[in-house]
């Protein structure tokens, strides 16, 4: 079986001598190079074939030594490499900032509500009991509020690029976040996301009312959204990749044939081999092989 490696740059200085590293590195590590590196875009993304993958040990010993210069590092498999389905995550992953943690800043708790979202994203709490309590305070708050933090809310660079590029090749994109129904069918219509799923915040007369229904979705949730996608379309884990940065994630990421920490909280850095530490949404697509981006 052969793996591909490839190196994508965030700040475009990708150059020859970062793919001799990647030689010696090979060499001291016991990795077998195959064949020579190809430029998927100049400075920006190359790939070196593989003749096996790295492992988790290795992938973070190449990524201390690709840190000073922002260089993401992605193993896949080389065949089957462009994917039939793409399962996104949507805050700090398709968005850039954490919904609701900009809705509490209208009541004066985005501090308080951001710290246990970190929390929970590192994986110290429970998800369920942690988005109970952050709904919690913002009971009473105008659902007019919501409308007010979409329009401030910014998709991450490539975003868009993403999923249409997908798109293009017939590939299904679904949007599932333990964030809000109101922000992922507004983003995924945005971004062009062909199906979209989210958690449902209780409104009585016009404000929040502290509650959101259940069932919740979370972690386990991803997960089954994964496994039902995958029976219903008829495709193997290995037909699709999924993306998302927090502790909620970990399973679904485990599961896909190409699972992508982005901007990944530690508890995905450390359990996730492919991770997107620097760039943006595009090397998602870089990963898959695609060219000219």
């Amino acid at each position: 079986m052969d793996f591909t490696l490839t190196l994508v740059a965030a700040n475009q200085n990708l150059s020859a001598g970062h793919l001799a590293k990647i030689e010696r590195f090979a060499q001291d590590n016991g990795l077998m190079i195959t064949g020579d590196p190809e430029w998927l875009d100049d400075h920006i993304a190359a790939t070196i074939p593989l003749a096996e993958c790295l492992t988790l040990d290795q992938m973070h010993k190449l990524q201390d030594q690709l840190a000073d210069d922002q260089i993401d590092a992605l193993c896949t498999r080389t065949d089957n490499r462009q994917k039939k389905l793409l399962l996104a995550d949507m805050d700090s992953t398709i968005v850039t900032t954490e919904t609701l943690d900009e809705l509490a800043d209208f009541v004066g708790l985005k501090d308080k509500v951001a710290d246990i979202t970190t929390r929970a994203m590192k994986g110290e709490l429970d998800y369920q009991e942690s988005l109970k309590e952050r709904v919690r305070l913002l009971e009473g708050l105008s659902a007019d509020k919501m409308k007010e933090t979409l329009e401030q809310t910014e998709l991450t660079k490539g975003a868009e690029k993403l999923v249409q590029t997908m798109k293009d090749r017939q590939a299904a994109s679904i949007l599932v976040s333990s964030g809000f129904t109101f922000f992922t069918s507004a983003i995924a219509q945005q971004c062009g996301f062909t199906g979209n799923h989210g958690n449902v915040l209780g409104i009585k007369d016009g404000v929040l009312d502290g509650s959101v229904e259940e069932p919740i979705l979370d972690k386990h949730s991803k997960l089954s959204y994964l496994e039902d996608y995958k029976e219903k379309l008829g495709l193997t884990y290995d037909d699709i990749v999924a993306i998302g940065d927090g502790a909620n994630d970990l399973p679904m990421l485990q599961a896909a044939g190409l699972g992508i920490g982005f901007h990944p909280k530690p508890v995905l850095r450390e359990s996730v081999l492919n991770c997107i530490i620097y760039g943006d949404l595009i090397a998602v697509l870089y990963a898959q092989g695609y060219k000219g981006l």
